[in-house]
């Protein structure tokens, strides 16, 4: 029993105003850090004191990852956002060596931590991980549509235009940048279109398919995802709002009762 109320107290210290928003303080003054590592010149003169700097702000993630899985034991996986700053400092334990040169550069997503402090923030990615079922069909769909546009064009423009059509490797990113929109006319189009002066006919329907329609409705999904989990968070205010409102009106009528006896 002493235990387990050590624990609530702990757990309830931890949801403090006060602790989260200075762990909010040190993952922003970390990320500013891991920022200015970047600078060669600072490097040279502070570099030293930037590692120890780094060095206690990990330390501290770390207490405050070990208290809470004190404070909720086995409870402490359930929660998806403990889960995600259990990966985010694993990563950072990891050690960096020659084999494990990248994990110094993944050491930035420690800034990812700050969006399981903001709740908006939170129902922003909740809402895109909840639309993504609705997007593997629409990522599905442009699949198949680039393995069909690949195809068809390394078959027709492969033997004048090697470089971007040469195979269906090649045909699928520069297809991936007619669809982004990105020098895809001067760039790309035209100079097929003087060989091959039918070649709009493949690369205008292409583009109407990809950018204006399939890529549209992914983005509808997410919109929409959005808009539900910010309804779903103004429905909770609103209960939340309304369950204050009648235990007041209840201890109201308590006291009337009272003074009336």
């Amino acid at each position: 029993m002493i235990i387990s109320s050590f624990r609530k107290k702990l757990f309830d210290w931890l949801n403090t105003p006060t602790i989260r928003y200075s762990i909010l303080a040190i993952i922003l003054v970390n990320a500013v850090l891991l920022g200015l590592e970047t600078s060669p010149t600072i490097m040279l003169h502070y570099g030293f004191l930037l590692h120890t700097l780094d060095s206690i702000c990990l330390a501290i993630f770390v207490i405050e990852l070990a208290l809470k899985l004190f404070a909720r034991g086995f409870l402490f996986f359930r929660d998806p956002w403990n889960l995600f700053d259990f990966f985010i400092i694993g990563i950072s334990l990891a050690p960096i060596s020659e084999g494990f040169s990248v994990l110094r550069a993944l050491r930035i997503l420690r800034v990812l931590r700050a969006l399981s402090f903001a709740p908006r923030l939170r129902r922003t990615i909740e809402g895109f991980v909840s639309s993504l079922p609705g997007m593997s069909s629409v990522f599905i769909l442009m699949a198949i549509i680039f393995y069909i546009g690949s195809v068809i064009s390394t078959k027709l423009f492969a033997s004048e235009f090697p470089m971007w059509f040469g195979s269906i490797g090649k045909s699928a990113y520069t297809l991936f940048q007619i669809m982004t929109l990105e020098s895809w006319s001067m760039g790309i189009v035209r100079p097929v279109m003087e060989i091959y002066s039918h070649a709009w006919m493949f690369f205008v329907p292409f583009i109407l398919i990809t950018s204006f329609a399939v890529v549209n409705v992914l983005v509808g999904l997410i919109v929409n995802s959005m808009h539900n989990a910010h309804s779903e968070e103004a429905t909770e205010a609103t209960d939340a709002y309304r369950d204050d409102v009648l235990k007041q009106l209840k201890e109201i009528s308590n006291r009337l009762n009272k003074l009336e006896r």
